[in-house]
């Protein structure tokens, strides 16, 4: 496949170099030893990647002009919103299976390295599929619309996942203990090998993040469909989502209407989508129209928890939707 857009074979090498060394940097020396990852340490790889991709936005900007560097900046603030969704699965995750927060960090990465490479086959199938059926963006757009609709109807579910299809999945292909052993994947029990709770998380990270693949991809398909920037800024929104997560999962309950959010942007990115023949809406315009979608619905959700809080109501956050369950 031809890889039209910006990316030259030298700036797709020295791109895999950059990211091979930063996840060296970050298993091999910040992260050898397990460790609780604290708020501060949290807060401050947060503001690593967010500076990280910044940086990388302005020097799109200065080889190649402000149109991509729009681009890639809207496609990095969807991805970057839509894996808030992955938040609110990870923590029902790690409180089903009982993961201790010494050890979430070790699943995470091997999370995300797996991430990497399925979300890089995704897109590279998805820029072919478009280059060959043009037809198939609007079925694309038909889909992130019903999906964002469909986001909007949601009720909130059980936060049970030991009864989500996923789970008797997982534990009917792969053989498992019921308890932990460390941090290892896996413990002999005589002449079987199990896999431990530390596995079964593992592959249900996998399968979320397939699940919501599902939905970022096209919709960053929608703002631009040059493949470097599409790898881009999914690559760079999947590196900063561990330190997200650490840095947001004590407080999911208090963006209980980032949802909404979310669902009017898939909606806005689907109609764009499927309209592409018939109406252009500029790069700038939707990168506006996309933040103000997601700031407005992160300040209603603050104001509204704020509210709970002074009226000693308890909080009652957004139940996220398990793998499988309702945005598959």
């Amino acid at each position: 496949m031809q890889l039209a857009g910006i990316g030259s074979p030298a700036l797709w090498i020295g791109f895999g170099v950059f990211v091979i060394a930063m996840l060296a940097l970050d298993l091999g020396v910040f992260h050898r030893n397990a460790h609780e990852v604290r708020f501060k340490e949290a807060l401050g790889w947060s503001l690593v990647w967010i500076a990280l991709s910044l940086v990388f936005n302005g020097l799109i900007w200065w080889q190649f002009g402000s149109r991509p560097a729009v681009e890639f900046l809207t496609a990095y603030l969807i991805e970057k919103s839509l894996s808030v969704d992955n938040i609110f699965v990870f923590v029902v995750i790690f409180a089903s299976l009982g993961i201790p927060a010494l050890h979430q960090h070790r699943v995470l990465f091997w999370g995300i390295l797996s991430a990497l490479i399925l979300r890089a086959a995704m897109i590279f199938a998805g820029v072919a599929m478009l280059e060959r059926f043009h037809w198939l963006i609007y079925v694309f757009g038909a889909f992130l619309v019903f999906t964002g609709f469909k986001l909007f109807r949601e009720r909130a579910g059980s936060g049970d996942l030991t009864k989500s299809w996923s789970m008797k999945l997982v534990r009917r292909v792969i053989p498992s203990s019921e308890r932990l052993h460390g941090g290892k994947f896996f413990v002999r029990s005589g002449a079987r090998l199990l896999a431990t709770p530390l596995l079964v998380a593992l592959v249900l990270v996998e399968l979320s993040d397939v699940v919501f693949a599902l939905d970022s991809i096209p919709a960053v398909f929608a703002v631009t469909r040059d493949p470097f920037l599409v790898f881009t800024s999914n690559i760079f929104a999947i590196l900063g989502l561990r330190s997200l997560f650490f840095l947001l999962a004590g407080m999911v309950d208090k963006f209980s209407r980032l949802k909404l959010g979310l669902a009017s942007v898939l909606v806005f990115v689907g109609a764009k989508m499927a309209l592409v023949d018939l109406v252009k809406i500029p790069a700038v315009l939707s990168l506006c129209v996309i933040a103000l979608l997601l700031g407005g619905s992160v300040v209603v959700s603050i104001v509204e928890a704020r509210r709970r809080e002074k009226a000693g109501q308890g909080v009652v956050g957004p139940q996220p939707a398990l793998p499988g369950s309702s945005r598959a």
